[in-house]
This record gives C-alpha cells, structure tokens and sequence, in this order.
C-alpha cells in the first residue's frame, strides 16, 4: 500500500477540520493509502514530524492555515529527497492555497490529492530558514501572528484589519539597503514584502501581475517612508482593498536573491514570527517542492 503521512492542526478554521476528518480520511483509505495521522499540539510539530519521518511516506498531506503548510515545507526542506506534498486548506486566510485554485471544501482539496497532478513551485530561503510564499517587514506585518487564534477564527479577515487599525501608531521608518539581480537600493521604508505568491493577506492581486509560482524569481513590493500627509488609515484601506496604485512611494521588482542590511528590523514568515534581524539573506530555491493540484 501506498503509505501517507496526515497532518492537520484542528484548531485552524474555526475547527472545522474536525467535522470533516472522517469524510477526508475515507477518500484517501478508498485510493489505497495506509495513513499514519499527526495532529499537531503546538508550534514546531509539523516541521519536527516531517523533517525526521518524511522517507517512510510516498506523499505528505497537512491540512491547516497558512502557518501549517509552512512548517510543513520547513520539514521537507531539511531532506534532499522530498515526498510531494498535498494541502488541505483549513485557515482563515489561505494565500498559497489561492495562488494554487485549490478547492476552498476540504473533502473537494483531499479529492484533488488523490486524483490530482504534481505542480514544482519555489521555496524561500531566508538566512537559510525556509519559507513557502512572504517574507515581510514594516507596518502591520506584526498583525499576522499577533491576532488571537480565536480572534481569527471567529472574525476571518476582519481580525487582521481589527488588529491593523490598532497597531497604526506604531509605523516607523526602517533605513536599509538592498542589493539584488539589477541593482542596489537605499531608503527608509515603512513595509516590504518579498513574494511568491498571488496572494498576501487574503489580498489576491496585491503582489503585481504574471506571478509564475516557478519562475525562481520572488515578486519584491516596496512601500518608501510616506512624508506627504497621507494617513496611516488610507494605507491601510488600499492595502486591505488590494487598490494600490503605482507612485513615487512604491517600489517593485523581480529578483531571485535579495540581500538587506540595516537597523534591527522585525520580520513574518508566512504570517509567522520570523524575529529581529539586521542582516538577511533571501534566495529563491527554484521548483524546490512539488504540491497536488487539480488536472
């Protein structure tokens, strides 16, 4: 028999997981698979479940949010030889589940699975810590990972903007460089967001247009410190409404390794505490993983 490691985190959704867990595992028992189930208890599960037992399984499924999937490539990354991978998405955002048109039912998303086809797309490496679709710092990055579990599953997207509006008087410039393929760039910025992904905070659109999930090039988003008035609110409005016009104060480009130096700078992974760093180092780990998606 096919052999397949199941993990899901049952507090992602609202919980809905549960109420679909029998259904999701009868379809992959009824395509030949013995399926070994790992809920996950805490932060790091999934990463340290993969990353020691992923060569005993022919595929590996998580079924969660955003921060799910990512401590699931975590885990892939740490083996040369990668089972490919199945997601279920199960949070209250689901980014890269959108850049795939995965089914947002999670019985359809297991059917894809089993009847689906394998997809490579790029991974992030950041200082070398692996990162499936954002690496971002600035205004309101602290949102993701700050906002209560229960907060976003009662609320969905309106939590983000809840916790956004609070944290508007915390926007400060951060003066750093950037070096990368096409040249070199020294500013102060108040938010950056390097991507690959159609998709970043439940904002489909927001990254720019043609995004190839594995091209080997991140979608780099810019925003300058803003010294003409304009108040933290209407940034917020047009990066929650994806509305984001092109100005002096927006900065865009494509490169597959970006270096940046400067003051000490808070940084999300994936929606997820990625910690303070002066120095990082992000490069594009081209077609590094292959995920299921529909035919």
């Amino acid at each position: 028999m096919k052999k397949m490691l199941f993990i899901y985190n049952p507090k992602a959704g609202r919980g809905r997981v549960r109420a679909e867990l029998a259904d999701i595992l009868d379809i992959f028992a009824g395509a030949g698979y013995e399926i070994t189930i790992s809920p996950t208890r805490k932060n790091g599960d999934a990463e340290k479940m993969v990353a020691e037992r992923q060569q005993d399984f022919d595929i590996i499924v998580c079924c969660g949010g955003d921060g799910t999937l990512d401590e699931t490539v975590k885990g892939m990354m740490k083996n040369v030889s990668r089972s490919p991978l199945g997601y279920i998405p199960a949070g209250s955002t689901n980014d890269f589940a959108s850049s795939l048109a995965l089914p947002k039912d999670m019985v359809k998303s297991a059917e894809v699975i089993v009847n689906g086809r394998n997809r490579a797309v790029d991974v992030g490496l950041f200082n070398k810590e692996a990162f499936v679709y954002v690496a971002a710092f600035g205004a309101f990055t602290e949102v993701s990972y700050s906002t209560d579990q229960d907060m976003k599953n009662a609320l969905g997207h309106s939590a983000y903007l809840i916790e956004g509006v609070k944290s508007m008087g915390k926007i400060r410039p951060y003066h750093m460089r950037l070096e990368y393929d096409g040249g070199v760039i020294e500013n102060n910025f108040i938010y950056g967001m390097i991507t690959n992904s159609i998709s970043v905070g439940g904002i489909k659109g927001i990254t720019g247009e043609n995004v190839d999930l594995a091209d080997g090039l991140f979608e780099v988003t810019l925003i300058t410190e803003i010294k003409n008035g304009i108040e933290p609110l209407q940034l917020l409005g047009a990066i929650a409404s994806g509305n984001i016009e092109a100005s002096e104060n927006i900065i865009t480009f494509r490169s597959g390794h970006i270096k940046i130096t400067g003051e000490e700078t808070a940084w999300t992974l994936d929606g997820e505490d990625g910690g303070v760093h002066k120095k990082v180092d992000i490069i594009n780990n081209k077609r590094a993983i292959d995920i299921r998606v529909a035919k």
